[in-house]
Order: C-alpha cells, then sequence, then structure tokens
C-alpha cells in the first residue's frame, strides 16, 4: 500500500481518483488546489510515495506546486495530469521532476495503472 496525494481542482476528477486508488489499497490524501497540496507535502516532510496533481488549478497550479515540492523534497515523486495540450507542454519544462503527465479524462482502470506503473519504477 502506498501513500499518495491527489490534488484536484475538480470534485468529481479527485473523487474517482481518490476511491479508484483506495480500492487498489492506497492510503489516499487529496487537496483541492496546488497551495493545499503543498502544504500537505510540507506537513508530511514529503512522506508521499506519489503526488498525482492536475496542472491547471486556481491560486496556485500543478507545475508551481511542483516545483517548490521537488525544491523541498527533491526524491519526490509527482505525477501530472491535464486535459489541455497546452499545459502538456508547459510541463516538458520539468523533465527530472516529474514523471509522467496522465491525459485527461482517463478510465479507473487507466489511472490505476499509471500510478502502479510509477510506483513500480521505485520498488
Amino acid at each position: 500500500m502506498a501513500k499518495l496525494l491527489i490534488v484536484e481542482d475538480d470534485e468529481s476528477v479527485r473523487t474517482l481518483a481518490a476511491r479508484a486508488l483506495e480500492r487498489a489499497g492506497h492510503n489516499v490524501t487529496i487537496a483541492a488546489d496546488g497551495a493545499h497540496g503543498l502544504s500537505l507535502i510540507r506537513a508530511a516532510q514529503g512522506g508521499y510515495d506519489l503526488v498525482l496533481s492536475d496542472i491547471r488549478m486556481p491560486e496556485m497550479d500543478g507545475i508551481e506546486m511542483a516545483k517548490a515540492a521537488a525544491a523541498l523534497f527533491p526524491a519526490m515523486k509527482i505525477m501530472l495530469m491535464t486535459g489541455y495540450a497546452d499545459q502538456r507542454e508547459r510541463a516538458e519544462e520539468l523533465d527530472g521532476i516529474i514523471l509522467d503527465v496522465v491525459q485527461k479524462p482517463f478510465t479507473l482502470a487507466e489511472i490505476r495503472a499509471r500510478v502502479e506503473q510509477a510506483l513500480a519504477c521505485f520498488a
């Protein structure tokens, strides 16, 4: 069982992903925006096995959060997700910080598989 953080401003996507990953046996914490996600990362001293974050969010987006989290905890594993091609291109600047970008919309099976792949890389 891995300790995961899902950072997503869309409640339906956040709930869907959290439920899918909890059913796969993971311990899931959720945040509604990047600022809240970063505060949870700080509070956990970077103790998440994987952070899965949307890119486009109010207040602090996923890219800004990923950069800040990586500065504090360089070994942190981060995956981003987006439904926008231009946001996917922005994520290319994070090579070495993020593991992957998941395209939205995704199925429950797809998000579980992508998370398992990411976790397996570091097992």
